[in-house]
């Protein structure tokens, strides 16, 4: 296992292993952020109230009737570009619950959360903290694609939001990692950039979970020299595994 950690950890940026502390640059921006959105940029519109009708109940119900109703829900206008809804996957009692902004064309295209080569890299993300995929869940802010992969908007955060939450409050999950500009404003409320949200521990709503925000893994395959900022993240968030 050590030599295959080794490759994890060398897809990273890491030589070695070792826990390391957030950089004293950690709260600088860095000079782009096109997955996470750049940090100059707002965050998510104003969320509308969510349309009652359609989320009534979901409070209530456990795993079977979720799945069953989120590749149902029409509540906003994403339902009829989609060709799958992507729920999420993994196990249901994780410690780990790692949330990301929306599916791609590929999770479109599957039904899957983080296929494809972004996918690869999360699944390396997780074998150097000695996780496999089959051992945390791993879902989205949102269940539908946005076309062109665009940001999604407040109105279709909001109608998604019902979902996460009964998720979250399902898993019961120690720690919950943020996965990009988006995912950490969407979870947090807040419309500070990625740069000012790393390198701290934030507490997750009502759940009061602990939730860690680093890089989107598609960033870092456009910009690895940020993995060594993911990988100071990471350790955080196992350092402070509530």
């Amino acid at each position: 296992m050590t030599g295959a950690r080794g490759q994890y950890l060398s897809a990273l940026g890491i030589r070695r292993w070792r826990q390391r502390a957030p950089r004293a640059d950690a709260g600088q921006p860095p000079a782009t952020d096109s997955s996470a959105g750049a940090a100059a940029r707002p965050g998510p519109a104003p969320r509308p109230e969510v349309p009652t009708a359609t989320h009534a109940g979901v409070e209530r119900l456990g795993w079977e009737e979720l799945a069953e109703r989120v590749p149902a829900c029409t509540a906003c206008e994403l339902h009829r570009s989609r060709h799958n809804t992507v729920f999420g996957t993994g196990d249901v009692r994780a410690d780990w619950l790692f949330v990301g902004e929306a599916p791609g064309a590929e999770e479109d295209r599957t039904g899957e959360p983080f296929v494809g080569r972004a996918g690869q890299l999360l699944t390396a993300m997780l074998a150097a903290l000695d996780l496999e995929r089959g051992q945390v869940y791993i879902a989205n802010v949102l269940k539908c694609r946005p076309p062109e992969n665009r940001d999604p908007m407040g109105d279709e955060v909001a109608c998604c939001e019902p979902y996460l939450h009964r998720q979250v409050t399902l898993i019961e999950p120690r720690m919950i990692i943020a996965l990009g500009r988006f995912a950490a404003q969407s979870l947090l409320k807040s419309s500070e950039p990625i740069s000012r949200l790393r390198g701290r521990v934030h507490r997750y709503g009502p759940y009061d979970c602990p939730l860690v925000v680093t890089y989107h893994p598609a960033y870092l395959l456009r910009n690895p020299a940020e993995k060594r900022k993911t990988w100071a993240d990471l350790c955080l968030a196992r350092e402070n595994l509530g």
